[in-house]
């Protein structure tokens, strides 16, 4: 065994111009090490599968690899869209700084996906109102207790843009894993799935449903309800910090995590200027 120390190389200037030698793909996962413990954070930018050792690569996460390997994300859109629903599958080609072709991802979205379908009632006058056929009580387990939630169906058009986001999103993570060889450090998908389907893969109830016992706050997560009651504060934060403040203090806690705390900075800094102009 050659007990030699090999010494840190740079990463290849022109990523893609050439074959990587051992040095260069030593160079390369050093680098992707030093981003994750010097940049990444926990929760933000990956998260860690629940009952395995395998991380999660999320979105902010790819943007962040993408901008250390200086890859440019360039996507093709194909519309699937039939019967009704809206349906998105995009193909996102990674290119060099130079221009040259690095690698490429694939990822789909629909709005027949359950979690894009289906909404919250408002109220119970609104679940009483709609139709039987666009209705539903759907079943949760949290914390060993079992949950109903009304739900009800979601006009696909509404959603249409928060599909393509989503399908370009999947693929984008699908190439930045594919062309920096990161599948031995990262996975993907998982985090959009279900946590009954995550409980099958890991063997175990996921971290989703247990007691979080974590001071990191969770991720957000894009959903039709989400777009609704953040364009909704938008229109309030309009209105000077005051009627925002009411706003907000109105929303339960489960909303709050659905915008996300940094959301809530921007938009509160927002209606801040509002107040700010209203003065003047």
């Amino acid at each position: 065994m050659n007990a030699n120390v090999v010494p840190f190389q740079p990463a290849v200037e022109a990523y893609g111009a050439r074959s990587l030698t051992a040095a260069d793909v030593r160079a390369q996962v050093n680098l992707m090490q030093d981003v994750m413990a010097e940049v990444m954070k926990d929760g933000t930018h990956y998260g860690t599968i629940p009952g395995t050792k395998s991380k999660s690569l999320y979105k902010a996460g790819a943007e962040k690899l993408m901008a250390t390997f200086r890859l440019a994300a360039k996507p093709e859109v194909e519309d699937l869209s039939a019967h009704g629903e809206i349906a998105y599958r995009v193909t996102v080609n990674l290119l060099s700084a130079n221009g040259n072709f690095i690698g490429a991802g694939i990822g789909e979205c629909s709005s027949a996906e359950d979690k894009y379908s289906w909404r919250a009632a408002v109220c119970d006058e609104e679940f009483d109102e709609t139709p039987e056929n666009r209705r539903r009580v759907k079943f949760s387990k949290y914390q060993g207790k079992v949950e109903k939630k009304k739900q009800v169906r979601t006009n696909p058009a509404d959603v249409a843009n928060t599909i393509l986001k989503m399908a370009k999103k999947r693929a984008q993570v699908d190439a930045v894993i594919t062309a920096t060889a990161a599948s031995d450090i990262f996975t993907q998908d998982i985090e959009d799935l279900p946590d009954e389907v995550v409980a099958e893969i890991v063997g175990k109830t996921p971290a989703r449903a247990q007691v979080v016992t974590s001071n990191q706050p969770p991720p957000v997560v894009e959903s039709p309800e989400r777009d609704a009651l953040y364009a909704s504060l938008q229109d309030i934060a309009e209105g000077g910090l005051e009627a925002y403040a009411q706003a907000w203090g109105k929303l339960n806690k489960e909303q709050r995590a659905m915008i996300g705390q940094a959301a809530h900075e921007g938009l509160k800094a927002k209606a801040e200027r509002a107040s700010a102009e209203v003065v003047k």
